[in-house]
């Protein structure tokens, strides 16, 4: 997650140092293999995720009022909480608000919700960096990230890694050769707790060996072709639109690989070609306007 210092004309009378801008771009799990259940039912992971170029946008202020304002606007902006049930009001709280006031957030949200890209918890992460930037403070310790969310630590972490356990395990990865994704979402919001309620068989295989390196995306696409995620399945029976947006991206011009994203209803299409990808966004979002549809560089 990228944190940006404002300029001084921009922040409308505060010094840079009290107004800071952030991204927090959407998460993609390319492989999510699920490979057990604890006696709690958390369910262990091992996933392959990645970071799009595309993502939610934070800017925040110290405030003399104490406490947290915050404001939403975007096109995923109804139905986002601006109270304490948004999870950018626990980042903020893990961290610490400023001992002479508060903060004001204002989140422009361009991610859709319960898709399976991390919004939420990416936004949550944002919070956390522009948090500890703003008060110059210590990011909290892992299980206080992890309380916030089993994706919050990778989001944190915002770039490709292995993601092990209950989301608690990173591991460094070779860095992703190029290549190119569509990401479609069909506008339904899939409960993950349904969808793992689904699972039939929560103790599979984990991921097959990662390379030392990715020579270049056919190596990347290859290893791909020996993975899964697990969730897909039960996904499509808890979300029927997921199968016919798996269908057309897998149909689309130079698409090599068409997959779901965590537990839905997002899914990517791979393209080793960005024009191709360019080509097959525009023709998916002509043909199905109320899908969420943009093309992305994936890393």
């Amino acid at each position: 997650m990228r944190v940006e210092r404002a300029k001084p004309s921009e922040t409308l009378g505060v010094t840079p140092l009290d107004h800071l801008t952030g991204r927090a771009p959407a998460k993609i799990n390319l492989a999510l293999h699920v490979t057990g259940k604890r006696a709690d039912g958390y369910h262990l992971l091992d996933s392959l995720v990645v970071f799009a170029d595309v993502w939610d946008s934070l800017a925040v202020s110290r405030s003399r009022t104490p406490g947290i304002a915050l404001s939403v606007d975007g096109p995923f902006a109804e139905g986002v909480p601006t109270g304490p049930a948004n999870l950018i009001w626990r980042a903020a709280q893990a961290v610490g608000l400023p001992e002479d006031g508060g903060v004001a957030v204002h989140l422009t949200k361009r991610l859709p919700h319960a898709a399976g890209i991390g919004g939420g918890s990416a936004d949550a992460a944002a919070m956390l960096r522009l948090m500890a930037s703003l008060c110059d403070r210590p990011l909290p310790d892992p299980a206080a990230v992890l309380a916030l969310g089993a994706d919050v630590p990778v989001c944190l972490h915002g770039c490709a890694v292995r993601m092990g356990g209950i989301g608690d395990t990173l591991t460094e990865v070779p860095d992703l050769p190029p290549i190119w994704a569509v990401l479609v979402n069909p506008g339904v919001a899939v409960p993950t707790g349904a969808v793992f309620a689904r699972l039939a068989d929560p103790e599979r295989p984990p991921l097959p060996a990662l390379p030392d390196t990715w020579a270049d995306a056919e190596t990347l696409l290859a290893w791909l072709a020996r993975t899964r995620n697990d969730l897909q399945e039960p996904a499509r029976a808890e979300c029927r639109p997921i199968g016919r947006v798996l269908q057309t991206l897998g149909a689309a011009v130079g698409c090599r690989l068409a997959r779901m994203s965590g537990s839905g209803a997002t899914c990517f299409g791979l393209f080793t070609d960005p024009d191709a990808a360019r080509h097959a966004a525009r023709t998916i979002a002509e043909a199905e306007p109320a899908w969420w549809v943009v093309p992305a560089r994936l890393s």
